[in-house]
């Protein structure tokens, strides 16, 4: 009996000893088996490998905790420490990051991740540093492509009259109003529902939220169109941060990177994955028809699309658009 007391107690001082003397919890609004999901898992593990589990991160998917403009101002009081909004969710406070909502900006993945690497990318980091929250990271979803249910989406004027669901981007806005659609700003959450009931007839989104929140079920044709990134800025609170020491400050940021190096790899072969099931899906069902545009016809949405971005001069600053494209020849 002894012998089982002192057990016990053995077991209770190592329990107390290795507890985590830092809790992070980490929301997120997609879901787990998504890019981002992923690398927040990944994130968490290895967070608590490399601190020997004096960090604990509780990852929150499918906005279990709320959406993301409810968390970042939780943040803001330390009730929840970490999150990856998309960049629109940060534009009312850095209106720059709009940047990344500009319609065929960015060539392809690797002029994107030049970019995110790069001496624009940590500006915009800084920028939202300084307004409250640490920037830690940049975390890829993947190029955007169209969905709708009326008619194929060929011709930039096949948008006209079509209500398209756009997050709370203003460049977004302008974009639809640019192809002659309608742009209704919803909430992530809401959009399968809307979709199914006809509130809005069309939607932009990546490949992987298109297929894990089933769009595609309640739409008849998608364009393989490429026309814009959709990408995540993990954030901490300050509040939170202030308190680490510097040792798991450096934990942290190295987890981050590590995670980042994962999450780019992980989106571009989850979006690969996800496109070969939504294929399979169309073709089975007959319910889905998938174009892809030409270099031609890609061009003349390009010329279309970019007209807008002399709107967004004094907001996003003309210099830092030129940058970015000069980065891309």
């Amino acid at each position: 009996m002894k012998f089982l007391k002192g057990m016990v107690s053995l077991a209770l001082l190592a329990s107390m000893s290795f507890a985590a003397e830092y809790v992070i919890k980490f929301s997120h609004v997609v879901s787990p088996n998504t890019p981002k999901g992923k690398a927040a898992d990944y994130f968490a593990k290895r967070v608590e490998e490399l601190s020997h589990g004096r960090i604990k991160v509780e990852v929150y998917p499918n906005a279990q905790l709320g959406k993301d403009k409810v968390i970042l101002r939780k943040m803001k009081f330390n009730t929840v420490q970490m999150a990856a909004p998309s960049f629109s969710k940060f534009t009312g406070l850095v209106p720059q990051l709009g940047l990344f909502d500009l319609p065929f900006l960015f060539k392809n993945e690797d002029h994107l991740h030049r970019v995110l690497d790069g001496k624009v990318g940590q500006k915009l980091l800084d920028m939202v540093t300084k307004k409250g929250y640490v920037a830690l990271a940049y975390w890829d979803n993947g190029f955007k492509q169209l969905t709708d249910s009326k008619r194929p989406l060929i011709k930039p004027s096949d948008c006209k009259g079509l209500k398209f669901r756009v997050m709370s981007s203003k460049v977004l806005i302008e974009q639809f109003k640019a192809l002659g659609a309608i742009p209704v700003v919803l909430p992530f959450s809401e959009v399968y529902s809307a979709l199914q009931q006809g509130v809005v007839d069309g939607q932009e989104n990546t490949i992987s939220n298109i297929y894990t929140k089933k769009f595609y079920e309640v739409q008849r044709y998608m364009t393989m169109s490429n026309h814009g990134y959709l990408g995540y800025m993990v954030v901490m609170s300050k509040k939170f941060w202030n308190k680490l020491p510097a040792d798991l400050k450096a934990v942290v940021k190295q987890a981050i990177k590590d995670a980042t190096a994962k999450e780019r790899v992980w989106a571009k072969e989850l979006n690969n994955d996800q496109l070969n099931k939504i294929k399979e899906y169309a073709k089975k069902t007959g319910k889905l028809e998938i174009d892809y545009l030409t270099p031609e016809q890609r061009a003349v949405w390009e010329k279309k699309l970019r007209s807008i971005y002399p709107k967004f001069y004094n907001t996003i600053g003309k210099d830092l658009i030129e940058e970015v494209i000069k980065e891309g020849e």
